[in-house]
């Protein structure tokens, strides 16, 4: 399996590229800030042809080019029901107003949104089988996505979980308590090799962040 990714803008976003192999239909995960010139770049070098937009949530720096990429390519916007108002108010609720009309002039629905409305479900994208977990806490919307690569799992965890850290809750919509949960029942519940791509910052796995994580101490599914 063909997986590679780069942080994209200001607040450096990973946007994650997830495909068979070269030459197939592609999976864009998280295209935030300034992604798409660099997207493009490595979807031509491999020969891919994007398939879907997956979004692990609605905040500004991962939704910011989802537009852009899916309407360019034809493809579906996949997000949860609870952020989907993100993709054309991506910062209601934090003020100033003024801020808000700015941004909201600037941000506008793909052609093709799929709401991710039910946890556990699994979703069939260019020759990919996507498992999609709904883990509230970050936001209400967030999900984190688990594909199969041979004998291990790898998840996208959005803002969850990061490497010996988990997700801010102090914004609109988010829950410690929640966060908590949605990571001891989603997250801890995998094995000590699933391969976690978080949101920002470096990859990780669960029995790292099982062993290392000051958040996680204690914890168990």
């Amino acid at each position: 399996m063909l997986i590679t990714g780069f942080p994209a803008g200001m607040l450096a976003c990973n946007c994650y590229v997830l495909a068979p192999r070269a030459g197939s239909d592609a999976i864009i995960v998280d295209p935030g800030q300034r992604a798409f010139g660099p997207l493009r770049r490595i979807l031509d070098e491999h020969r891919l042809t994007p398939a879907a937009v997956l979004l692990t949530h609605g905040h500004i720096d991962h939704i910011w080019s989802a537009q852009k990429v899916a309407d360019t390519y034809g493809c579906p916007a996949y997000i949860h029901p609870e952020d989907r108002f993100m993709l054309t108010d991506p910062i209601k609720d934090f003020g100033p107003r003024l801020g808000q009309l700015l941004f909201g002039a600037m941000f506008r629905e793909p052609k093709q949104v799929v709401e991710l409305d039910r946890d556990g479900d699994k979703i069939e994208l260019g020759g990919v089988s996507v498992a999609v977990d709904h883990t509230p806490g970050h936001t209400r919307g967030s999900v984190v996505f688990r594909v199969s690569d041979g004998p291990s799992d790898i998840v996208f965890t959005g803002d969850t979980l990061f490497r010996e850290s988990v997700g801010r809750t102090d914004l609109p919509g988010g829950s410690g308590r929640d966060l908590l949960n949605s990571i001891v029942t989603k997250l801890l519940v995998l094995d000590d090799d699933a391969v976690v791509l978080p949101g920002h910052g470096e990859k990780s796995t669960i029995g790292h962040e099982r062993r290392t994580n000051p958040f996680l101490e204690g914890l168990t599914p």
